[in-house]
């Protein structure tokens, strides 16, 4: 059975843990650190993945900018790791899932996040171009997705602009 809740302070060394095993290196931990000590955090969408009182994933939604016509502020998913004992169980979908219903109820306009079609696609993620929204990254179309929620309205087009914090990894 897996639990899904908001981090809390207790368990910011297990969630480095996590994302350090989860990708092989510590950036993505870094990142995490980072970005709680940021203005673009948001506490009630940093979730994690509990089995047996153990955590054992973790997701982060923050805040990024959609620069168009006018700045707006959106939410960008990353990183989304689950400890490699506990992979293909389900528990990084249950994340997935969880958070864009938090995003949702909290009124969010759309998610956007840079990962695997083939996983994304089932959340409802489709390629940013079809929003005419543009990547800040040199990669294939398909990889680089938006979720719109139900506060999404047209206006939500440009190009995505990451928060320093993501240029130190």
């Amino acid at each position: 059975m897996i639990n899904i809740r908001c981090e809390t302070l207790p368990d910011y060394t297990v969630i480095a843990e996590v994302n350090t095993l989860a990708f092989g290196q510590e950036n993505e931990a870094k990142l995490v650190e980072k970005i709680r000590r940021s203005d673009r955090y948001i506490p009630e969408l940093s979730l994690v993945a509990e089995v047996e009182n153990v955590v054992v994933g973790h997701i982060l939604f923050s805040y990024i900018n959609l620069v168009g016509e006018e700045t707006l502020q959106v939410i960008g998913l990353a990183p989304l790791a689950v400890h490699p004992q506990f992979q293909r169980r389900g528990i990084g979908s249950a994340l997935v899932q969880a958070g864009l219903e938090k995003a949702d109820a909290k009124k969010e306009a759309l998610v956007i996040v840079l990962g695997h079609p083939h996983f994304y696609n089932r959340f409802g993620f489709q390629p940013s171009v079809i929003y005419e929204i543009e990547s800040p990254f040199l990669v294939p179309e398909d990889v680089f997705m938006v979720k719109t929620l139900q506060s999404y309205e047209k206006k939500y087009k440009g190009k995505v602009v990451y928060p320093a914090v993501f240029e130190e990894i």
